[in-house]
This record gives structure tokens, sequence and C-alpha cells, in this order.
């Protein structure tokens, strides 16, 4: 949105900045501080929460700020919001209550700890930013239900891939395109790997293992997918997407013909993926036109003679561009990508290894489940187990590699909150259970 350009200096110009408080700031979180700090006129970072607060005092470190102060209690630190001084808390529900605080942002990816979080600043009437799509995949659609009733923008993020398809999936609809596919790009799938085979990845690039193994497993691309299917109507046409493998460097214009048509034109559209094609790792959107001369346009410009057409960008800036998303909150109530309403899709936890009951099962990214894509239909029918609610679970029987995981496989851990809203989402939205 280039308006958020002019948006944002009036703010800067007014001394209104839109004030934004940062929950989690790991590897791609010290990014966003770095990116607010130095690059983005009209914005403040004025707090932050970290499970450390040495992580947080580094952030800000890192972003050119050493004056700031730990803040244990709310007055402090809406004083010092107030008088343009920045604080980092240890409690991050001051946040979530501070009435100066416009946008919170959210970054740990952590779905237990981030429900609760969310939930408040919500409740609290908050602007909230989720740099990450597993909780949204999860329990976004009940979060969202809470924040349209408080007022306020629930939105994934600009930049991370489901916020720059979604962007171009409302270009190209209001271009009068049909969007019948969005797409992901890949450079690497394999369910199988995990923190071992990705270390050394990680230590090259400074960032955890997990959260690597869940890029490489294909986890996060089934959350990434699955949020831009709540957000757009669209659905898969098949467990785990068709997800078709090219030969490294294969033009992107060659996808066209990599997924059955049927399943793209005869019902909402789908989500899926590509591995290999470039540019990558961008994002692509397939859409059709049905009035004759505006085909004969489209091909003069170099799109092609239909019935296909392809548009994509060939990158996502993570950290660079999600401070826009809270800018497009904050100024103009506008999410970059947001559940519509009931889950379409859903990402369901499936055996990595040959998984013994009573094991109590790892994270996401970890050694034992990764998650695909399945219809939200399929997944009431079947009672499948929704990825982002694996963790702690405790097997009651043996499931073979490769099997997905059912609520009758597990003992849920006990009076998690992430759960309760599970529920409440499966009540409010008529889910069978």
């Amino acid at each position: 949105m280039v308006i958020l350009d002019t948006a944002l200096a009036k703010r800067q110009s007014e001394n209104n900045p839109v004030r934004v408080a940062m929950v989690g700031v790991g590897f791609m979180g010290r990014g966003i501080v770095l990116q607010i700090v130095n690059s983005v006129p009209g914005m403040e970072v004025v707090a932050i929460f970290n499970r450390t607060t040495e992580g947080a005092k580094r952030a800000y470190r890192e972003a050119g700020i050493e004056e700031f102060e730990i803040v244990n209690n709310q007055a402090d630190l809406e004083h010092r919001i107030s008088k343009g001084k920045y604080s980092v808390v240890e409690d991050p529900f001051l946040l979530c209550k501070a009435e100066n605080i416009d946008v919170i942002m959210e970054v740990t990816g952590a779905i237990e700890f981030s429900s609760r979080v969310v939930y408040e600043a919500i409740k609290a009437k908050k602007h909230v930013v989720i740099m990450g799509a597993e909780l949204d995949g999860t329990v976004g659609a009940i979060l969202k239900v809470y924040a349209d009733k408080a007022g306020v923008v629930m939105t994934n993020a600009d930049g991370d891939q489901p916020g720059v398809e979604m962007n171009l999936y409302r270009f190209v609809k209001s271009i009068g395109v049909k969007p019948v596919l969005c797409g992901n790009i890949k450079g690497l799938q394999d369910p199988y790997r995990n923190p071992t085979t990705q270390e050394g990845f990680a230590k090259k690039w400074g960032q955890n293992p997990s959260m690597v193994t869940s890029f490489a497993d294909g986890s996060k691309i089934s959350f990434e997918q699955a949020i831009v299917a709540n957000a757009t109507g669209m659905t898969i046409g098949k467990r785990g997407m068709f997800g078709p493998t090219l030969p490294s460097g294969t033009p992107l214009k060659e996808v066209k013909d990599k997924y059955p048509l049927d399943a793209l034109i005869s019902g909402p559209g789908i989500v899926d993926y590509v591995v290999g094609a470039e540019p990558g790792p961008g994002v692509f959107v397939l859409g059709t036109h049905d009035h004759p001369k505006q085909q004969h346009y489209l091909n003069l410009y170099k799109l092609g003679e239909g019935p296909l057409y392809l548009f994509y960008t060939p990158y996502h800036l993570c950290h660079l561009e999600a401070p826009l998303s809270a800018a497009r909150a904050a100024i103009f109530n506008d999410a970059a990508i947001t559940p519509l309403g009931a889950p379409q899709v859903e990402v369901v936890a499936t055996a990595k290894i040959n998984l013994k009951a009573g094991e109590k099962l790892d994270g996401i990214g970890c050694y034992m489940t990764y998650g695909q894509c399945e219809t939200s239909d399929i997944t009431s029918e079947q009672q499948l187990l929704p990825m982002g609610l694996a963790e702690g679970c405790v097997m009651t029987r043996d499931i073979p590699r490769d099997q997905v995981i059912t609520y009758a496989d597990v003992i849920l851990p006990k009076d998690r909150f992430c759960d309760k809203l599970r529920q409440e989402q499966n009540e409010y939205f008529k889910v069978p259970v």
C-alpha cells in the first residue's frame, strides 16, 4: 500500500507515531525492531517483552537504542510511553493493557503462550499483528471473532508469504481476473527433516533449528497456505496439497500445467505450492478471465492465451515489510490477511517417525510430527488432531510413520488455553465434534 508512506509521514510530522509493542524478539523479532527504529518514520517500538530480558535489551541495542529501562508496573510503563521513552517489560500482559499502545506484534510462535497474549490484547482493544501462521492456522477464526467484536484488527503480516499472497490475490481480483490458485514457492520439501539435519543451516543464519525444520518438513508452508485458504475461502485439491517438484531453476511460467485444471476451476479455487521453480522464494496466483476481449488484452500483455494467467511476486521480505501491517491496522483498520469466517483448511498432525504409546509429542519443527493441510470438513469428520495442538500430547497407542493422528490417539495436556479457544471455535462455527 503506497499510501502508507504518506500516512506515516503525517503521523511523524504530528508527533503522533503508531506505537508498537513487541512480544518476542528472536531472530525475526529483532529484525522488525531494527526496521522500525531505523526505517519507518511515524512508528515507534515503545516496549518489548521477551522470554529473557537480555533478549529484549539486545533487540533495542542492535537497533541503536541504548536508553531503556525494565518496567514492572502499569503506571510506570504508561508514563514512560507518554514521555517517548523505551521500556522492557517482564510481564507481557502489561503491554496488552497499556492504553497508549496501538499495536501488539506477536512474534514468539509459541501457540499456548501467544493465544493468551493475543486474546488479552484483543480484549483490551489492541490491534494485533501475528508474525507467524501457526496460531492463526489453529485458532485464528475465533480470535478474529473476538477482534471484530472489539472493533480492532487481527492480522497476519505483510512480508511473510501469506501476506504477500493476499496482497497479490487482492490485486488480481481488482483487475477483474478470478484467482483460482494461490501458490507458494519452495526450494525444499522433505517431511522427515529434523533439528539435527537442519542444524548447520540454522547455525549459518543464526536461526532456531526447530524453526528452520518447520520450513523444510512442510509444516510451515501448510500453516501458511491454510491461513491463505481461510482468508480467501479457497480449499485444497487433496490432503497435503499437490506440491509439484520441478527441476531446480525451472521458470515459474511452467507451473501453469502442473495442477489438475478441474481442481482449480470447479470450486472456490485452491491453495498449493511448487518446489524448485524460479523466481523463489516468492508467491504466485493463477487466475482466469471469461471475457474474450480481455483475454485478447491479457495475451497482448504477454500473459498468454489462457485459460490460466500467471501473476507473481518474486520475493518476500519478512521483517522489512512486517511493520506495514501495523500501520495498515492502526491507520486504516485494514488487515493484510485475516480469516473470512469459518476455517476452510486445517493443518493436521502426522507422524514423522513410528510413534509409540506413552510417548509425549514434541513441537512443530521437531523430531516426531509434521503438519499437512486437510479440509476442515474431513478434519472434523475424522477427528484429526490439529498440528498446533499436538505439542505435549501423550500417545495412547502406536502410530506408524506418515499416518495422521486423531484425538482418540492422544491425551491432551490439562487446562491449556489454546484447547479452550479451539473448543469455542468449533462451537461458534458449529463444527461437529
